[in-house]
């Protein structure tokens, strides 16, 4: 048994409700055409398939040997338009149903609206009235275009595919409301196109390609992530921009406890915001600070202590700190300067 057929067996339980739908459609209509007389058979005819009607009466005047009457068209009794306009909105809406069905079966995944549903089966319901009224009108239907063209609907549609059921919700009012049968064919094809196409997975792309397409996609978000700079000017246009104060602090802590969870697989967070660690050998910490923070404040662009001093061994002393580079300056260019403002303390100064 191939793969369709499962997932069709399997799945849910709106394609039973179709067939279902369809078998006692046709069934119960096929058996109700059985009972009614010869007369109101011909008068349902006429209101419903006339194109139909005429066709197979045509044939049998031939087949009869009566030109005349084949070449000649059928003229329908008079009807309650009432009645037709009963019959012809209650066949659009009842072959509109499983349409219906088909598009919540087909969209349940990506999910869909419900206004859109009951679009589906609305819209044939109103076009197949309206068809009726003004097919024998040619006034009547002109009065139509010019009251749609002044009704603008304005609808986002999710998917081009919902462009298309709505079409074909069109198209079975106006089937309905001029030839019924054709109304029937149509609901029925369509549906059965659009669910092998589904269960079968027609046109899906390859795994292959799918997975090269997944690849490029991922690659070129680390690279937006890896650019340290684009990656957090993103985030603060589109996101922290919109958060209040208090939803700040909270994110913050969310932060901060994510990174505690996971704090020895990340480097620590003086190493993401600055470029490197300055370590200043000296012999008096207390003096030299003071001498090497103003140096910092001119040359770089941001500058943290990492720790307090500590010892360096024979006395010494070390001052280390984080520091962020400005563009143009050297690094080099900033140990001459605090070695020449802090001379008289300073015994060595490296980038770490």
């Amino acid at each position: 048994m191939s793969a369709w057929l499962r997932r069709l067996l399997s799945d849910d339980r709106l394609v039973v409700r179709i067939a279902l739908h369809y078998a006692l459609l046709f069934g119960g209509g096929a058996l109700l055409w059985r009972t009614i007389p010869d007369d109101a058979r011909r008068a349902t005819m006429a209101a419903f398939a006339p194109m139909l009607l005429s066709d197979a009466g045509a044939l049998a005047a031939l087949l009869r040997g009566d030109a005349v009457t084949a070449l000649t068209p059928t003229v329908a009794s008079p009807r309650s338009i009432a009645l037709t306009v009963l019959g012809a909105t209650l066949g659009a809406f009842l072959l509109a149903l499983p349409v219906a069905w088909t598009y919540m079966l087909t969209r349940e995944r990506k999910g869909y609206r419900q206004s859109v549903v009951h679009t589906l089966v609305l819209l044939p319901v109103v076009v197949a009235g309206v068809v009726v009224l003004v097919k024998t009108s040619l006034a009547l239907a002109f009065s139509l275009a010019g009251i749609v063209a002044a009704v603008r609907f304005r609808n986002t549609l999710d998917d081009s595919k919902d462009a298309t059921f709505l079409f074909l919700a069109v198209g079975l009012g106006l089937a309905a409301g001029v030839e019924l049968d054709v109304a029937m064919v149509l609901s029925v094809l369509f549906n059965v196109a659009t669910l092998v196409l589904f269960y079968t997975d027609f046109a899906r792309t390859p795994p292959a390609v799918e997975g090269e397409r997944a690849k490029r996609q991922l690659e070129r978000a680390m690279a937006i992530a890896n650019r340290t700079s684009q990656f957090v000017a993103r985030v603060d246009e589109e996101v922290l921009r919109t958060l209040a104060p208090a939803q700040l602090d909270a994110l913050a802590t969310r932060v901060r406890r994510r990174r505690e969870e996971v704090g020895a697989d990340l480097p620590s967070v003086p190493e993401l915001e600055f470029d490197a660690r300055l370590l200043v050998e000296t012999t008096d910490a207390d003096a030299a600070r003071a001498l090497v923070e103003s140096v910092l404040e001119t040359r770089v662009k941001r500058w943290a202590v990492e720790e307090s001093a500590h010892g360096a061994g024979d006395g010494d002393q070390v001052l280390a700190y984080h520091v962020r580079w400005k563009k143009g300056t050297s690094p080099a260019a900033v140990l001459d300067a605090v070695q020449a403002e802090a001379t008289p303390f300073v015994v060595r100064a490296e980038i770490a």
